[in-house]
Formats: structure tokens, sequence, C-alpha cells
């Protein structure tokens, strides 16, 4: 016997003090607002329990368990309570849950029937059992088992598929033993209770769908911009990795200030929702790389574009010294001249291999040798015409002070960030969204209005916006995955940092937490190799402030 009788129903709504009308409207207002708790739950495990949890108080029941249906069609526990066991598993606050999914089809392809929660999926119906033990029809072998085990009496089942707006079971809602309120007896659910139970089984299929359908849009946008970080990594396996890593430090210090409770950032706070905007931010904060020319991004040495024509350079040498080989062979030059010019030579091509490098700054001397080397010797082509050994390109290449990219080169890095704003500003984004463009097209400006593109001073810019112009520095300052350089040490990324906080390159407040709160050492354990972190010398660091007197940091703050 599958649902309950007519007299069971008159008896169990006998013992309820209220009236009939009462009992409708407290029940109906219970529901809406509870509909009102669902329609605004963000987080899925919470609306899981507050479904669940809903609907042992409306029944009265002593537990209850909560299923969802899985794509390669199996019933997951997601939330298990039993009020009188003390059962708390699943969902938001619950242990979590060991129990294996319930297939719903046997190996066979036939709809699995004996159990009660998968027939109430493949019949689509609600199943209303007055006593488990007097079922027929069904396996309750695994209930029986239990209930020997742990002292129990499993008797009263309601068991109510749950239907989204497309009439899609997307889940289960199975409430055992329902308690009658003045005798505290286990009782058959009534058709009153599987009424209240169906209608708001209803609302939170739809609440569950909606918050389900959210989540998987801010998933494939998520999927959307690891695609276009993606992109940009198969353009440049030495930036790829960078995109990546500013977002996990941007956050690191965001939420490092979050923690303070002292100090002249204490006001700031990050919500969840706060949070997924920056990260999103971090995320796309170089998207606009994904247009800069790979020879630009990748220019290792000053004469790299295509390729590397330092190359270029030592054939034309190798031709210069072929020439005064000849002159010496034809009594032109003795052969002491010839030996002098020819080490002369190799002495000039190292050193222009070393400027090409480009790992140190250079001095007004090493240029002036460039332009002398460029002027000095010269070569013929096949053709017989005579050509300067180093052309004027090459020399403005090659005489740049520090780095690798000269002029153009910088204009066209640096126009990445005006493509990455103008990218964004094309996003119609919604509400909680609607400063990812402004973190991502800030990381560049600086404290003082010195910086790009907007030149921005710091009373323009948001504290996230900050945190990512110090994470993007301070990535790119201990990255080892650079052509162009080795990866620093934390304590030389810490000192030139220092150095950046008193030329108002960075924010000076953000410097401070970032070392009080030990995020540069967070970092380090999760990024840097082992032989760039060292010991690092607070009493070293330029413009470091130690933190005040009062302050705690978060360890201190945990360990209390």
């Amino acid at each position: 016997m599958f649902m309950i009788s007519s007299s069971l129903n008159q008896q169990r709504l006998k013992t309820h003090s209220m009236s009939n009308d009462s009992i409708k409207s407290t029940e109906l207002s219970h529901l809406l607002g509870i509909s009102t708790a669902l329609s605004s739950e963000k987080d899925i495990d919470r609306l899981l329990e507050r479904i669940l949890t809903a609907a042992i108080e409306i029944t009265n029941a002593d537990g209850g368990t909560l299923y969802r249906v899985t794509e390669d069609r199996k019933l997951q526990f997601e939330i298990l309570h039993t009020k009188s066991k003390g059962v708390h598993l699943g969902g938001k606050s619950g242990s979590p849950i060991s129990i294996p999914p319930i297939p719903l089809f046997k190996e066979n392809g036939e709809p699995e029937l004996a159990r009660v929660a998968c027939y109430a999926v493949n019949r689509d119906e609600t199943v209303n059992i007055p006593d488990a033990y007097d079922a027929a029809g069904f396996d309750f072998s695994g209930t029986i088992q239990f209930d020997k085990a742990n002292s129990y009496r499993s008797k009263s089942f309601l068991t109510i598929p749950m239907k989204n707006h497309e009439s899609e079971i997307i889940g289960v809602l199975q409430l055992i033993n329902a308690i009658d309120a003045s005798t505290g007896s286990i009782v058959p659910f009534s058709n009153h209770d599987q009424a209240i139970v169906e209608a708001l089984s209803s609302q939170a299929a739809i609440a569950l769908t909606n918050r389900m359908l959210v989540q998987h849009l801010e998933q494939l946008f998520e999927s959307f911009i690891g695609l276009i970080n993606r992109a940009i990594d198969d353009k440049s396996p030495y930036t790829g990795g960078h995109c990546n890593r500013v977002p996990d430090l941007t956050m690191m210090l965001a939420d490092a200030v979050n923690r303070c409770e002292s100090g002249p950032l204490q006001e700031f706070r990050l919500t969840d929702a706060d949070r997924q905007e920056l990260k999103i931010a971090g995320l796309l904060h170089d998207c606009g790389k994904i247009t800069t020319p790979v020879h630009v991004v990748d220019k290792a040495t000053k004469l790299e574009k295509i390729f590397d024509r330092i190359n270029l350079i030592e054939a034309r040498a190798e031709i210069v010294q072929r020439d005064l080989l000849i002159k010496e062979s034809q009594g032109e030059i003795s052969e002491a001249e010839y030996t002098q010019a020819r080490e002369q030579l190799l002495d000039d091509v190292r050193f222009i291999d070393r400027c090409n490098i480009g790992g140190e700054y250079m001095s007004d001397g090493d240029i002036a040798r460039v332009h002398h080397i460029g002027q000095h010797y010269s070569w013929h082509d096949m053709k017989g015409n005579l050509h300067p050994f180093l052309t004027e390109e090459e020399i403005k290449n090659l005489t740049i002070r520090a780095g690798t990219l000269n002029e153009e080169d910088r204009a066209i890095i640096n126009r990445h960030i005006d493509l990455t704003i103008s990218m964004l500003e094309e996003l119609p984004w919604p509400k909680h969204l609607r400063n990812v463009t402004e973190y991502a097209g800030g990381h560049h400006e600086r404290m003082d209005g010195k910086g790009y593109p907007k030149g921005l001073t710091r009373e323009q810019m948001s504290v996230p916006a900050r945190c990512m112009g110090i994470a993007d520095i301070f990535e790119a300052l201990t990255a080892k995955d650079r052509p162009y350089k080795k990866g620093k040490t934390l304590s030389e990324s810490l000192e030139i940092l220092g150095k950046m906080k008193l030329g108002h390159h960075i924010d000076p407040d953000l410097f401070d937490i970032f070392i009080w709160e030990n995020v540069y050492e967070e970092y380090a354990q999760k990024f840097l190799d082992p032989s760039q972190i060292d010991a690092v010398d607070f009493a070293k660091i330029p413009g470091y402030n130690p933190p005040p007197p009062d302050y705690k940091t978060s360890r201190q703050r945990t360990s209390n």
C-alpha cells in the first residue's frame, strides 16, 4: 500500500490544535517565506540544505535525504539528515557523504524500480508509504539493515521527484518518519503534507535549476577566459604562465588586505562577489596581448625580430676577416697588422654580442663604442656594393639602454593595455562585474600619475586595481620563464619593489601589507624555484615600514 488512506488523514489532522484554515494560512506563509529564501540563495550546497531543512520542518519529519540526478543517470546523495540520531551529512555544514550513487537503470538497461527513489524518478510519481516494513514491491533490505545497526525504526516515507520548469526531473526529495506533534509517535505523511512538499519541491527545483544555470554560465565564461589565455600561451610560452600567476597573486594580496584589522586599509573588505569580480579581472588583465606580435613578446635579445640578427653580424665579421686576410696575403698589410686587426675585430664582435643580451644598463661609453664599430668596419656584398658593418636600425637596437625593447617595440607592448580596456569595454558586463575593466586596465598605472594608459593617480584607483599593479610587477621580477632574464630571488625582488614604493610607482600601504602578511612568502612557496627563495633582510628593503606595535598578522590572530 503506497498511498495513505483518508481515515489516517483525518486522524492525523485531528491531532493538530489549530483549525484547517489556520494550518493552511500558516503553512502557506511559511512556504512563501521559504520560496523567497530559496530564490535569493546563491550557494548551491546551502540551497540544497535549505530545501531539505524546509521540507523536514513543514512536515515535522525526523529526517530526510536529498538526491540529485547526475548526467550519467544516477542518484547522487547530496544531503542526509536524521534529527533523532544527530546525523548530518552533506550540504554546506554537514560531514562529507561517502555513500556511492544509486544507478537509475539496471545493467540490462531496464529501469530500476525496486528502490523507492529510483521508482519516483523512472515513473515520475510521488511515493507515499505509511510503513516501509509493509510496503510490497520495494526493496527496503538496506533500510532494515540500517535500522538494526542503529536501533532505529524507519516507518513512513514520502518520496517526491523534483522537476524543473521544463518538467525535467533533476532530483529527489525523500522524507522519513513524520512525527505527530502532540503524541510524538511516528505517523504516515498526510495528503496535506504531500501537497505542501510537492509545492515546495517544485519551487526548490526551479531555484536549483536557476542557480545551476548561473553557475554553468559562470563556468563557461571562465573557461572562455582560459581559452584566451591558452591562445596567448600558444603564441608565447614565456608569458602564458604570467596570465595565470598574476590573478593568483592579486587574490593573495587582496585577501591579505581583507584580513587587516588595523592600519590605513582596515576598512577594505571583500565579499564573495567582489572576489569573483577581481579573479575575472586578473584572468583578463592581459587579454589584449592576443594581438601583440610574437617577435615582440618573445624578444629575447636586442637584435631579435623574426630571428636573432646577431648571426648576420657574425657572418659580416667573417667577411671582414676574409678581406683582412686577402690584404695580408697581397702585401697590403703586414702579418702583425693583420693579427692586431683580427684580434680587435674579434673583441668588437664579442662586445656586440654582449650588448645584444640586454642584461645590463648601457653606459654612454658603451653606446659610443657601438656607433664606432658600426662605422669603423665595412663589407662588400656579392654584387660588390660596400656597406657599413652595422645598419642604423641595428645600432638603434644595440644601444637600447636597458632590456631588449626599443621605443617602437615598447609602444607595441604598451598598446596591449589599451586593447585590453577596449575589448573589455565592449562586453555587456552585469552589475556584479562592472569593475572588471577598471581592475584589469589599471595594472600599469602609477601612484604619481606617470603610468599608462590613462595616467591615473593613487586617489583615482581602487584598492583591487592597485593590488593587481603590485602583483603584475612582482610576478615579472620573479618569473623564471622569460627569454631575456633569469628570475630574481625574493630579496632582490623585494628590494626593487621597495625602490618602486619610494619612487611612487606602487601603493605604499599595499607594499607594507605585502610583507607584513607574508604574501611574498605564500606566493614563493607556490610558484618559485627553491633556488629563488632566499633569506630576506627587511633592513635592506628600501622604503619598508615595520608594522606598528599594535599590529597583528593573520598568523598571530589565528594563534590567539
